[in-house]
């Protein structure tokens, strides 16, 4: 809708109707209006859930603070998965939420969809150059232009496809095809049944990671701002032809308007983040925490970058692993033993330095500035192969 109403405004050449379609300037005021409208109204949010009593069921783990948190307004974001269990967790007074087996479903459910759609529908492509024999880009001459000096162009053509990019390797393209190569002829019929099944793994992964990470006043929510900012820089230098070509990575048409939506993305969060910043006046529950983290994962198979999420999502893949380990490592040694042992002191992993005596700002604030760190190194692999 704002699209023609741009175009209607530079028609009549309304004074400076034509930076609307700067995607630096969208994109700066996608994210100005997302965090005023977050500030403006998350107060008023914060009273509807006190006054409905939607507030925090806390189990006792024996943590500092711990206590002082009940009943804090908790559903502070959107994710039907995660409302159901908020929900159940809240108004039906059951502190374990809904089943693990149906939040994995619905979390597979969405994989698939989002699989399929990019898979199938039309607009969803990766641009090839067109090359030599030896390997040299084809360049077409402009007319007019016979000598051969600038301005020229790369030949290129949109197809569908299964590839994705890989960081550190100089050629830095995977296809998921190549994972069913031993099929011979067929692996490339059959490669997209590979690709889907790798996002429905990263959806719910990603997505989990989130919920795990949500365990600490502003943790997700800092991190998750952190995660997008640098989404959205990989999603420009991706939809732009010109650096795309200069960095050597897939060009992806299209996906530059994908930086307008995470900067409404980064918006939200900072605004989310002043009412829960330590100590939280709000908690996002597994309704924002699941939803979330789908938004990541989805964002990133988008833009062809998913296989850096080990690094730039490194804190929820830790605190991941952190829990699978404490909980395999458990069950292994009362196998054995017939006692169970630990790991850590408790996990998720941000529980384990709660428990040696650190306090939760200080936490936070580390696990930020490894963030940070983590997303600088994302950037990195752009150059360093």
């Amino acid at each position: 809708m704002l699209h023609y109403l741009f175009d209607w405004l530079n028609k009549i050449d309304f004074p400076g109707a034509g930076v609307f379609y700067f995607i630096s300037f969208r994109s700066s005021m996608a994210v100005i209006t997302s965090l005023i409208i977050s500030l403006l109204i998350g107060k008023r949010i914060i009273k509807y859930l006190h006054k409905k009593q939607i507030g925090e069921e806390i189990r006792e783990l024996g943590l500092e603070g711990q206590l002082q948190k009940k009943g804090t307004p908790t559903m502070g974001g959107l994710g039907l998965v995660g409302f159901i269990d908020d929900y159940i967790k809240v108004f039906k007074k059951n502190k374990e939420g809904l089943r693990g087996s149906l939040k994995i479903m619905g979390q597979v459910i969405l994989g698939l969809i989002v699989g399929l759609t990019m898979y199938l529908h039309d607009d969803i492509v990766i641009r090839e150059k067109a090359t030599t024999q030896n390997g040299v880009p084809v360049i077409e001459i402009v007319e007019g232009n016979e000598s051969g000096r600038l301005p020229q162009r790369i030949l290129t053509w949109e197809e569908k496809s299964t590839k994705t990019s890989i960081p550190f390797l100089k050629n830095n393209e995977f296809d998921y095809a190549y994972l069913v190569k031993f099929m011979g002829e067929s692996a490339q019929q059959w490669g997209w049944v590979i690709f889907v099944l790798a996002i429905i793994f990263i959806v719910t992964a990603v997505s989990n990671g989130a919920n795990m990470t949500d365990g600490l006043d502003g943790l997700a929510t800092g991190l998750s701002a952190i995660i997008g900012a640098t989404l959205g820089v990989l999603a420009y230098l991706s939809g732009h032809i010109i650096y795309a070509d200069y960095l050597n990575i897939m060009f992806i048409p299209g996906t530059g308007e994908l930086v307008i939506f995470m900067s409404a993305f980064i918006g939200a969060a900072i605004g989310f983040l002043w009412y829960n910043s330590y100590p939280a006046q709000v908690f996002m529950g597994d309704t924002g925490s699941l939803a979330i983290g789908g938004i990541i994962g989805v964002y990133a198979i988008l833009i062809r970058k998913e296989l850096l999420i080990p690094i730039l999502c490194g804190i929820f893949f830790v605190e991941s692993l952190s829990v699978i380990l404490q909980v395999g490592y458990f069950k292994y040694t009362k196998r054995k033993y017939g006692v169970g042992r630990r790991i850590f002191k408790m996990a998720p992993l941000h529980h384990h330095y709660q428990l040696n005596g650190h306090p939760e700002p200080k936490i936070v604030t580390r696990f930020w500035i490894i963030g940070l760190f983590l997303a600088v190194i994302t950037l990195v692999t752009l150059k360093l192969r």
